[in-house]
Order: C-alpha cells, then sequence, then structure tokens
C-alpha cells in the first residue's frame, strides 16, 4: 500500500536510544471492563503497549482477574473492589488514585459499565485524579449527567466519544452533530477546556485555543465494536511518551486510521474487527520514520 506520511507527524514520535528501558516510555493506567465488556478492557490495555507505553497497568473488577489474566499478557492487573454485578466498586476509589500516583496518564471509562454505583465513582475520580485523562465510552456516559463537572477538571484531558455519545453530552440530536461536526467539537473544546476527538468518517479534533484537524486516514470497515477502545489505548500510549495531549490525539486518530487501512488491505472492510487494527498499529507506526527530534506541537 502506497502511503504518504504527512511531514508533520514525522517529529512526534523519538528515536529510542539504545541504553532504554521501559520506564522512558511511561506508564498507562486503564480503568476498564465489567462483566460481558472484557473486550473493551483488553483492546485498550494492548492498543497502549502497542504505541509504545512502556508499562499498562489495568484496573478491574476482582471477579475477573483469572479472566483477564488468560486474556493479557503483557499488561500487568489491578484486582480492584467490585459491585453484586461485577463492575467497579466505590470501595476502590482509594486503591485506585494510589496506583494513579505511580501512573503517568489515565484512561478512563471503556467497557467500565453504566451501574450506577460505578458512574458515581467515575465522577469522584474524575475530579480527583491529577494526571492527563483520557475520558472514553462509559465515562463520557457518566460525564452526560453532568457536564458541568467538566470545568473543575485541572489536568489536561481529551474526551473521545462517537455521535450518540456527543450527543448524550451536549443534548442535541445525532443528525444536527453529524451535520455540524467541526462546529460542534470546537465549541466543546473552547466551553469546557478539554481536546475532542470526534469519532467518525473524517474524525473531527480540536482545541481550546481553536486549532483543529480533520483525518483523512481509516475506512468504513472500522465501525465495529471495539475500535473505540483501541483508539483511546492509542492516544494513551502517545502520552506516555510525553507528546502534549493535542499532539497525542492527531497522531492517535491517524495511526488508527492508517493501521484500519492495513487491516482493510489484508482483510478487507467487511470483515474486519477490532483485533485486526490492533495488530497493525507498530506497521502504521513503523511509517512515521521516528528520528531524534523533540516532540513539538502539530502545526496544522
Amino acid at each position: 500500500m502506497d502511503v504518504k506520511i504527512k511531514r508533520e507527524f514525522k517529529g512526534l514520535l523519538k528515536k529510542r536510544p539504545r541504553n532504554s528501558y521501559k520506564g522512558n516510555f511511561g506508564h498507562v493506567f486503564i480503568l476498564a471492563g465489567s462483566r460481558g465488556l472484557t473486550g473493551a478492557a483488553a483492546l485498550c490495555s494492548n492498543a497502549a503497549l502497542r504505541s509504545g507505553a512502556g508499562l499498562a497497568t489495568l484496573g478491574i473488577p476482582v471477579s475477573l482477574n483469572l479472566m483477564m489474566s488468560q486474556k493479557l499478557t503483557e499488561v500487568m492487573l489491578l484486582s480492584l473492589a467490585e459491585t453484586k454485578e461485577i463492575s467497579l466498586s466505590l470501595k476502590a476509589e482509594k486503591e485506585i488514585l494510589k496506583k494513579v500516583k505511580a501512573s503517568d496518564n489515565v484512561v478512563l471509562g471503556p467497557g467500565i459499565s453504566q451501574n450506577p454505583e460505578t458512574q458515581k465513582l467515575i465522577l469522584r475520580l474524575i475530579l480527583k485524579i491529577n494526571k492527563s485523562m483520557v475520558l472514553d465510552a462509559d465515562a463520557l456516559n457518566a460525564i452526560s449527567k453532568n457536564v458541568n463537572l467538566l470545568k473543575k477538571i485541572k489536568p489536561s484531558y481529551v474526551i473521545t466519544p462517537h455521535l450518540g455519545e456527543m450527543s448524550r453530552l451536549i443534548k442535541k440530536e445525532i443528525k444536527y452533530i453529524k451535520n455540524h461536526r467541526l462546529i460542534v467539537a470546537k465549541k466543546f473544546s473552547h466551553d469546557y477546556n478539554a481536546v475532542v476527538v470526534l469519532k467518525g468518517a473524517g474524525t473531527v479534533v480540536t482545541e481550546p485555543s481553536g486549532k483543529c484537524y480533520i483525518n483523512s486516514t481509516g475506512n468504513p470497515g472500522m465501525a465495529t465494536a471495539g475500535s473505540g477502545d483501541v483508539l483511546a489505548g492509542i492516544i494513551a500510549g502517545f502520552l506516555s511518551q510525553g507528546l502534549k495531549i493535542f499532539d497525542a490525539s492527531v497522531l492517535g486518530v491517524y495511526v488508527h486510521g492508517l493501521a484500519g487501512d492495513f487491516a482493510a488491505k489484508d482483510k478487507g472492510e467487511l470483515g474486519l474487527i477490532a483485533g485486526d487494527i490492533l495488530d497493525n498499529i507498530p506497521y502504521a507506526i513503523k511509517l512515521l520514520g521516528a528520528d531524534t527530534r523533540v516532540a513539538k506541537g502539530v502545526r496544522l
């Protein structure tokens, strides 16, 4: 596949010194998963590592530990207090915040469930976590009940909604958002001091200053369960390597789409699954030609 990589992206990921060790490339802490939704947690965690994070720890309900230890090899697991429905419990808050201190950034939401107690935990954590955050999936569903909480977040953060999730956040119909994607994303970024990744064909990335990016990679085969979980992990993996949150989001979207294009070329669009995108992340990153330049802002 003949791919021309954008010049702006080639200097973002730095070449690794020969004496590197895993601690040089960051530690991602992922809070994800619940009964019936373990795939989201696995895809996100593996995507963080495939994107170059040195370490990834997945915080999950304790009952899922055995299952996830069989599913995941390279990801570390943190077993946490759970509800009767096997989702994260409020009792896990102290242990979670302790782990946050030892991490470089946090992903919150993939497959974490809409259990009322878990949703309450999410809202409490959002206000207490002091590291850069990727807020996805059920974390966004929790926030939609009181979106003004976002104005109280102090560290940098990115939200990664699809059209339905954005609809719940801004209380407007999906049709309106679909027809005004850039306007909606830019306004949300401005109002809530957020980087916004509004997913879909031609994913839009915006930041509070007004800077924006519309993605050119990807294909219809990526409209499949788990694709967004992979994207959240990719962005977190780039954040862990020192990229600024807008740069990590833009590059994450680009690499995610490019990996999907590699997968579609190999397997076709119809049968493409999220795991195929995950498997092709290294090939997409390889084309970036990482060099020794210090990461700087993407100028678009």
